[in-house]
């Protein structure tokens, strides 16, 4: 069974032509007419209705009422915030622990990749960039990196190179270190991919097996998709040669990453919208190597909730379920788990997970980072708060998106919402 961070269990809704338990016949009933002359007759008027009327909802669309059509999308400015109006004196963490800003001016702040020099790669989704930070001469140095890209969301490094996810490419920059500063060209090597923007923008990372793992998200809040090209997490050698999907039926996953002891990727999935405010909720998954390949999308959500559109006649037994629920419209996205020395010793091997905050809820969630711990089996032994803060009376006053780890042990954790990235210490 998952771990719960919360449990609105959404009841189950459906309409009566989705029941299967209604199969057209073709025999004429007692007035006269077949069921299926009755099928059609029902949807003609339905679609009369729909179209004349505009009283029916598209299937995965928001609900026809004044509180549902009151929530929209929130943007952060491209321009970013100065340094001096970020909100770290509202930030809140445990004892001992302490965040300052690392970065101003970083537009549009999203992945993280750190190399093995300290130079700290960051994406964006909306102002087409990678910006380069480095401390030098102990003054931090924020300049663009490459520019000109469509939405350059995933970051990666290894050994020298940089790997770069736009929607429907992925590039590297070999030996990026030594042309900081010139605008390198990015050499593709792979463009197979979707062009969708919805839920085009892709989180990368590399694995233990020095494989580029890269997910591609469904073209839309709820659809039965081509597994073939979307809802899945793919993998391909360093080069792009040998592309090959490893699990299917995510939604939108923008962020994983791998156990320590068990060497297993997890990632996070964030749920579908518009079947109620609290639910279905986000979820932490696991590829487990004897596991379920197929994650439920979109037929089941958080392990247990059948799609009130699509989960009709399916067994969510049936779909490899999450190991945590973290709350409904939350926006899970970055995770990593610590290696570090310079936190105390119950968060080694723990995950941070960064949720970038709701939207479609009256009642905000998220705009934190939840901490979750794990028993040595690899299920989720606890789950908890960790940094609070960016939701102040149900407004954002910044919206976190990842994390990566420095290595001294602090952490560090970008804000699309403000163009920042802050660091996170301990001392005793």
């Amino acid at each position: 069974m998952p771990l719960y961070l919360t449990n609105p269990a959404p009841g189950q809704i459906g309409g009566c032509q989705n029941n299967p338990s209604v199969v057209p016949s073709g025999k004429p009933g007692e007035d006269g007419m077949s069921s299926i002359r009755k099928c059609a007759v029902f949807v003609c008027a339905a679609l009369w209705t729909s179209t004349v009327l505009g009283q029916q909802t598209p299937v995965g669309g928001p609900p026809q009422n004044q509180a549902a059509t009151k929530l929209g999308p929130i943007v952060g400015s491209p321009i970013p915030v100065s340094a001096d109006k970020l909100p770290v004196a509202k930030l809140k963490v445990p004892a001992g622990f302490k965040v300052e800003v690392y970065a101003s001016g970083v537009a549009n702040a999203r992945s993280l990749a750190v190399s093995d020099k300290g130079t700290v790669f960051v994406g964006s989704r909306l102002v087409g960039a990678v910006h380069a930070i480095r401390i030098k001469d102990g003054k931090t140095e924020v300049k663009p990196l490459v520019s000109g890209l469509q939405r350059p969301n995933g970051v990666a490094f290894h050994k020298g190179t940089l790997y770069i996810a736009e929607i429907s490419r992925i590039s590297r920059i070999d030996n990026v270190e030594d042309k900081l500063g010139t605008a390198p060209k990015p050499t593709v090597i792979n463009e197979q991919f979707p062009k969708d923007e919805q839920h085009g923008w892709k989180f990368i990372g590399i694995g233990p097996d020095e494989k580029l793992y890269v997910p591609v998200g469904a073209p839309g809040n709820v659809l039965v998709p081509d597994y073939k090209t979307h809802a899945h997490i793919r993998r391909m050698n360093l080069d792009g040669s040998g592309m090959e999907i490893i699990a299917e039926g995510q939604r939108n996953s923008v962020g994983f990453d791998w156990n320590p002891v068990t060497k297993e990727m997890y990632f996070t999935d964030n749920g579908r919208d518009w079947v109620s405010e609290d639910g279905p909720e986000d979820e932490l998954n696991r590829v487990r190597a004897n596991g379920k390949k197929h994650f439920g999308f979109p037929y089941c959500h958080q392990g247990n909730f059948r799609d009130p559109e699509f989960g009709w006649g399916m067994n969510c037994a049936d779909y490899e379920p999450p190991v945590a629920l973290l709350g409904g419209h939350g926006a899970s996205l970055g995770m990593r788990f610590y290696t570090g020395s310079m936190f105390p010793a119950e968060y080694k091997d723990a995950a941070f997970i960064v949720r970038h905050g709701s939207w479609n809820r009256t009642n905000k969630i998220g705009g934190d980072i939840l901490l979750a711990k794990f028993n040595p089996d690899g299920t989720v032994k606890s789950l908890e708060p960790f940094l609070t803060g960016f939701l102040q009376d149900n407004t954002y006053v910044g919206r976190p998106v990842d994390v990566a780890q420095l290595a001294d042990g602090s952490l560090l954790l970008s804000d699309d919402f403000n163009g920042a990235v802050y660091r996170i210490s301990y001392a005793k």
